[in-house]
């Protein structure tokens, strides 16, 4: 196997509240409209996906998400428009900082390769 870099970014304030578990979650929330439904979809149980919206929420100090109680019509969860910014600042910070670690690995890495 080839020597690579592995960049990993999480954010803070007292505790993490952002990293790429909660964005995978998050992403996935978005996509099936449903927070149940995207802990399945990663194989995680509802009550450590519902522990990491609660605690990054408690954390960011704004809600991550819009629920709805389920019913007639079932229930169902989307991102709050600050997640969905904050999802896609994270994303967008984590592309740059993926490229320039790239890049500097390989400027001083290249002879270990």
């Amino acid at each position: 196997m080839e020597l690579h870099e592995k960049v990993t970014i999480r954010l803070f304030r007292e505790e993490k509240c952002f990293g790429p578990g909660m964005a995978e979650l998050l992403e996935r929330v978005a996509e099936h409209r449903s927070l149940r439904a995207a802990a399945i979809s990663m194989n995680l149980a509802y009550s450590k996906a519902w522990t990491m919206i609660q605690r990054g929420e408690r954390e960011l100090g704004f809600p991550l998400l819009v629920t709805v109680t389920g019913g007639r019509g079932g229930g169902g969860a989307t991102l709050t428009e600050q997640a969905a910014r904050l999802l896609q600042a994270y994303r967008a910070y984590q592309a740059d900082v993926e490229a320039y670690a790239k890049a500097q690995f390989e400027a001083r890495f290249a002879e270990f390769r």
